[in-house]
C-alpha cells in the first residue's frame, strides 16, 4: 500500500476534547475533498496526515511512511495551510528558498525549484517584494509556492481558494489537475464546493470527529437511500407536473424555478419517482423537455448528512 494515504482506527485527543474518533479509510492517488463544519476535525486530520500530530491511537500511513520516520516523511508531504504568520521582511523569493534549504536542498537547487514553483503559481514579480506588501491573494499564492517547491509526492491544502480572484481559481485549480495527474496526492479542504467538485474524484465528510461517508462523491449520493433526491424538471406546464407527481406519493417537495420553465422535485423513492414520470411524459399533457439531478455533488450531500448541524467549510 505504498500509494496509499491510511488511516486505520485513528483517534486524537487533546486532553478531554476530541480532535477525531476512530477514522479508518485509504486513499488512492488524485484529488479528494474534505467537508465538514468548523470543529468537525477536518484540521485534525490534515495535521495527522502532514505529521504535525501524533495520534492519541490507531496507526496511519502515508505511502508507506509514518511520521516516525520524520526526515524521509516531511521530505514527501507539501502543506498549505489555511493561516500564516510570516517572519518579517522576507520577500516571496527569500521564504521559498529558505524553506527549500531547510529541506537540505543546495542552494543552486533550492534557486532553481523557488523559481520553477513561483511560475507554477503565477506569482511573477512579486516574489521579489516583501511578504508584509502581499494581498491576502498573494499571500495564499506564496503559502502554496511553499509546499510544492520541494516536489511532494502528497499536498495537502487547507482552503486553498480563500482570497484569489476568479482567474487565480480557475489556474489554481487547473494546476490541481495536472499535479493529480502526476500521480500526486491531493487533499483539499475548501468552501467553494461547486469549484472542488469539478475536479475531485472523491469525498470525505466529517462531523464531530468521525467520518460520515467517504468515496466517490456520486457513488456517495447513491448510497444516501433514506434521504429524499431533488430533481430538476425542464417543461411547459410545472405547476401541473408537480400536482401529478404529488397525486402518486412519490414527492415530497415541489419548488418552481423561478425562470418559470422547470420545477424541483424531491423524492425518497428515486426510482419510482422516474417510473411515474415516465409515465407522465407518455400521456403527453406536460412536453418535459429535460431532467437530471439537481443536488448530486458534495455541498448538497453534506447537507442531507449533517446539515443540521451547520453549513460546509
Amino acid at each position: 500500500m505504498n500509494d496509499r494515504i491510511l488511516f486505520d482506527d485513528v483517534s486524537k485527543f487533546y486532553g478531554e476534547v476530541l480532535g477525531v474518533n476512530k477514522v479508518s479509510f485509504s486513499l488512492p492517488p488524485g484529488i479528494t475533498t474534505l467537508v465538514g463544519p468548523n470543529g468537525s476535525g477536518k484540521t485534525t486530520l490534515m495535521n495527522l496526515m502532514t505529521g504535525l500530530v501524533r495520534p492519541s491511537g490507531g496507526h496511519l500511513s502515508v505511502l508507506g511512511l509514518t511520521p516516525a520516520d520524520a526526515d524521509r516523511f516531511f521530505r514527501m508531504v507539501g502543506y498549505c495551510t489555511q493561516f500564516d504568520s510570516f517572519p518579517r521582511r522576507l520577500t516571496g523569493w527569500d521564504f521559498l528558498l529558505d524553506s527549500l534549504m531547510l529541506h537540505g536542498m543546495s542552494e543552486g537547487d533550492a534557486f532553481r525549484l523557488a523559481h520553477e514553483a513561483v511560475d507554477r503559481v503565477r506569482l511573477g514579480e512579486a516574489a521579489s517584494r516583501r511578504i508584509e506588501s502581499y494581498s491576502k491573494g498573494m499571500r495564499q499564492k506564496i503559502r502554496l509556492a511553499q509546499a510544492i517547491a520541494h516536489h511532494p509526492r502528497v499536498l495537502v491544502l487547507d482552503e486553498p481558494l480563500n482570497g484569489l480572484d476568479p482567474i487565480a481559481r480557475a489556474e489554481s485549480l487547473a494546476l490541481f489537475q495536472e499535479l493529480s495527474r502526476q500521480g500526486m496526492h491531493l487533499v483539499i479542504s475548501s468552501h467553494i464546493l461547486d469549484e472542488v467538485d469539478r475536479i475531485s474524484d472523491r469525498v470525505i465528510l466529517i462531523t464531530g470527529g468521525y467520518i460520515v461517508a467517504e468515496g466517490d462523491i456520486h457513488q456517495v449520493r447513491r448510497e444516501v437511500r433514506d434521504k429524499p433526491m431533488q430533481v430538476l424538471i425542464r417543461c411547459d406546464q410545472p405547476e401541473l407536473l408537480a400536482s401529478r407527481v404529488f397525486v402518486s406519493n412519490h414527492c415530497v417537495e415541489a419548488r418552481l424555478h423561478q425562470d418559470g420553465r422547470g420545477v424541483f422535485l424531491r423524492t425518497a423513492d428515486i426510482d419510482q419517482f422516474y417510473r411515474i414520470l415516465n409515465e407522465i411524459a407518455v400521456e403527453g399533457l406536460v412536453k418535459i423537455e429535460a431532467v437530471a439531478p439537481a443536488d448530486d455533488d458534495t455541498s448538497a450531500i453534506y447537507q442531507y448528512l449533517i446539515g443540521s448541524e451547520g453549513g460546509p467549510s
